[in-house]
């Protein structure tokens, strides 16, 4: 038996045992990996294991946590029955179901379970050889991002593959993020035992989100690209580009990827679907550099597929029949919209506030005046970002897009009810 396997089992069983009960957190994958003795590749196998049949689930910028209950665990919950539902999400993490043409889809996932000989096997480690070149064709469209399939890996979603990624490279260097609101890698890059920095241009390696580098959607000008790119050669630094958002660029002409700045010599490019399709269609790819995608071949036996085999297949004829672009130009619009118009409404119940829209027309930012806990917000059914809170002022970061547009008036006032209490 295989090690992740036997860290699947032992924990597995100790879930339905209640030794670990519902809402339990698991250890760090760090933890883990020095508990058991193994690699952190290998407990990272073992919890995508436990949370596809399950047991468990990632909940972003916090961990794992058991999810299975048994009857004794069941009556237990992590969190208070008596919590505020969230009435209204500006996270920005939901999608707006009009947003998706549901149909158009459900024809794709049929299709490729029509497809009973392939699936009667796992996908490849590396992801769907057709998938893989068909975003091979995408991204060089789209992004003039110039890549093989050979050096094209999928996962189940960012941070699946950012895993695999810090496999790869070597450890004991420093990483430089743009801020402290990159969470999730920054915390999984602590785990693996690198030196985490912010805004650290001589860090060995640099990860950036080009056109997402704050919360609020700021866009790297293509001069600042150029320097970057520039900087990192000359020292050998490597850059990881996750190019999130990059086809919500609506108030700003196109600007290369980092990735066909450079070449492709010290990139690694990432990028996901989620954001265009669904959140919960969860497939990503990363592009490697010539070096790292030897290393994966040589290390492959070490990693498993973590996106679902049928998905990839209704992937790859979502892209090859169009599909694809054409919900890139409508979800473009839709969110354009609905926040120009929450905007507006914004703006007669804050008449005195400041309000603008990000650069890339996802986000609202309002700043009013405020006196309260931020708690209020919560309380109220608000889930949202507060970006500073000081000297009288908060600053909110206000992404409508998940929002229902005939819900957009009640959530202002409930803003506004907030804010007044």
């Amino acid at each position: 038996m295989s090690k992740y396997a036997e860290i699947y089992d032992y924990i597995k069983n100790e879930i339905i045992t209640d030794q670990v009960c519902y809402g339990g957190k698991l250890p760090s994958v760090r933890k883990a990996s020095e508990l058991f003795s193994v690699s952190r590749t290998t407990v990272q196998n073992a919890y995508f294991a436990l949370a596809a049949d399950g047991y468990i689930i990632s909940e972003p910028q916090s961990g794992y946590y058991v999810s299975y209950k048994s009857g004794k665990s069941a009556r237990s919950k992590r969190k208070s029955s008596s919590a505020p539902k969230i009435l209204y999400d500006f996270s920005g993490t939901q999608a707006d179901r009009e947003s998706f043409d549901f149909d158009i889809w459900r024809r794709h996932m049929k299709a490729a379970l029509r497809q009973d000989e392939r699936l009667l096997s796992y996908s490849e480690t590396q992801g769907e050889p057709e998938l893989r070149r068909a975003i091979s064709e995408y991204i060089l469209e789209k992004r003039n991002v110039a890549a093989s399939a050979d050096r094209i890996v999928i996962g189940a979603g960012v941070q699946s593959l950012l895993h695999i990624l810090c496999s790869l490279i070597d450890k004991n260097q420093t990483v430089s993020f743009p801020d402290t609101s990159f969470v999730q890698g920054a915390g999984l890059f602590e785990d693996y035992g690198f030196d985490v920095k912010y805004r650290y241009k001589d860090a060995d390696i640099i990860y950036v989100s080009p056109s997402h580098m704050t919360r609020w959607g700021d866009v790297m000008p293509n001069k600042r690209r150029i320097e970057l790119i520039k900087y990192s050669a000359a020292r050998n630094s490597l850059v990881i580009e996750d190019d999130y958002e990059s086809d919500f660029q609506y108030n700003s002409r196109p600007v290369p990827s980092l990735y066909a700045l450079s070449g492709g010599s010290n990139v690694v490019y990432i990028g996901s679907f989620s954001r265009l399709l669904l959140p919960s269609i969860r497939i990503s790819f990363m592009v490697l550099t010539e070096e790292l995608a030897g290393r994966y071949k040589q290390y492959e036996y070490k990693f498993s597929q973590t996106a679902g085999k049928t998905e990839q297949i209704a992937l790859c004829s979502f892209i090859r029949d169009g599909r694809l672009m054409a919900q890139i130009r409508k979800t473009r619009r839709f969110y354009t919209a609905k926040t120009k118009l929450f905007k507006s409404i914004l703006k007669k119940e804050f008449p005195r506030a400041k309000i603008e829209t990000s650069e890339n027309l996802l986000q609202v930012i309002m700043t009013v005046p405020f006196h309260g806990d931020t708690s209020v917000f919560g309380k109220n059914g608000i889930k949202l970002f507060v970006e500073k809170y000081e000297n009288g002022y908060i600053t909110l970061v206000l992404s409508p897009g998940g929002i229902p547009q005939e819900k957009l008036e009640d959530a202002a006032k409930a803003i506004k009810k907030s804010i007044e209490q």
